[in-house]
């Protein structure tokens, strides 16, 4: 298959891309690099640098011969589209819109959608699984659900097929260190960490260390990126074989706490980990996990590198080198 991955330079898109470079098919990214990076750029790949909201250059990558798009080019920093919700809805839904009205234009009609567990919300019940109410608590988590609603509506008038993969913690790089980029301003826990222990920033901030778990600090379900990779790839076959739509939960239905991932780099790096405990965030739930047998079961899907152990290794494996 020729795959036309939008948003294939950033951190998730690059892993994705050797995935898919790794089953054989033929690849091509759009990225306008703006959070993308050069570096993590394939040379198997053929590279269209354009943005979301340039239908003229969407166009024209699309309509190669492309049989299906993966979608992973939205803004994704919860706290900064409380702060600039414009950005966010011109990004996510007008880009989102482009890429769907381009594939119309272009006769292509499978996609794989990079969607959030932030469509959920506050948990009402743990582990999360597909048919927990839908309720996201912040601008960011309710432009996926548009987007999903978009899908929805697209499959339904026009026959457009679609995959929405809602991610959980994503982390951890491949094995091989064949993607080297690191993010600008990383948002999550485990980016911050390591830029503490090369002192790129002074400490970690802990938001909170009094929320109803065994340590007190709030717990998430952190899945590797390779793993994450991998279902886009599952995810196509299944578009190709099935011709149907489906969402599906990515997650290792097993939850770490912010203390035990902080011991848990101490111990894998040899390096101490400094940190302050500061005011909870507001809208922070206690605890959010994952059910993914609906993946397992159809998908025939597997987290089989999210060990602690291996998140861990493989984000020190690049970090270190910075």
């Amino acid at each position: 298959m020729h795959i036309l991955v939008i948003g294939g330079a950033g951190y998730i898109g690059s892993h994705v891309v050797k995935a898919l470079l790794l089953n054989g098919d033929k690849v091509t990214v759009f990225d306008d690099l703006s959070t993308g990076q050069q570096i993590n750029l394939f040379p198997q790949a053929h590279f269209i640098k354009g943005s979301i909201l340039d239908t003229d250059a969407l166009g024209r990558a699309m309509c190669q011969n492309v049989d299906a798009v993966v979608l992973l080019a939205g803004k994704k920093a919860v706290g900064e589209s409380m702060e600039n919700p414009a950005k966010y809805a011109v990004n996510n839904l007008t880009g989102c819109i482009n890429v769907l009205n381009t594939m119309l234009e272009c006769d292509v009609k499978k996609i794989v959608f990079s969607s959030s567990a932030a469509v959920y919300g506050a948990p009402t019940y743990l582990p999360i699984d597909e048919n927990h109410p839908l309720n996201p608590t912040s601008f960011y988590g309710f432009t996926k659900l548009e987007m999903e609603r978009l899908l929805h509506w697209y499959d339904t008038l026009k026959g457009i097929k679609s995959v929405a993969l809602r991610y959980f913690n994503a982390v951890g790089y491949d094995a091989e260190g064949d993607v080297k980029g690191l993010e600008n301003n990383p948002q999550n826990l485990l980016p911050i960490i390591m830029e503490v222990a090369i002192e790129k920033r002074p400490m970690l901030c802990i938001f909170g260390n009094d929320y109803d778990t065994p340590d007190g600090t709030c717990i998430r379900d952190y899945i590797h990126v390779t793993d994450l990779a991998d279902a886009h790839v599952k995810a196509l076959k299944f578009l190709k074989e099935t011709g149907q739509s489906d969402i599906f939960n990515l997650g290792t239905q097993n939850g770490i706490s912010v203390l035990e991932m902080v011991q848990a780099t101490e111990e894998v790096i040899g390096r101490k980990i400094k940190s302050v405990y500061e005011s909870r965030r507001p809208g922070d739930p206690s605890k959010l996990t994952a059910c993914a047998e609906k993946a397992q079961n159809i998908l025939h899907w597997q987290p089989l590198h999210s060990s602690v152990e291996n998140i861990i290794r493989t984000t020190w494996a690049v970090y270190q080198k910075k």
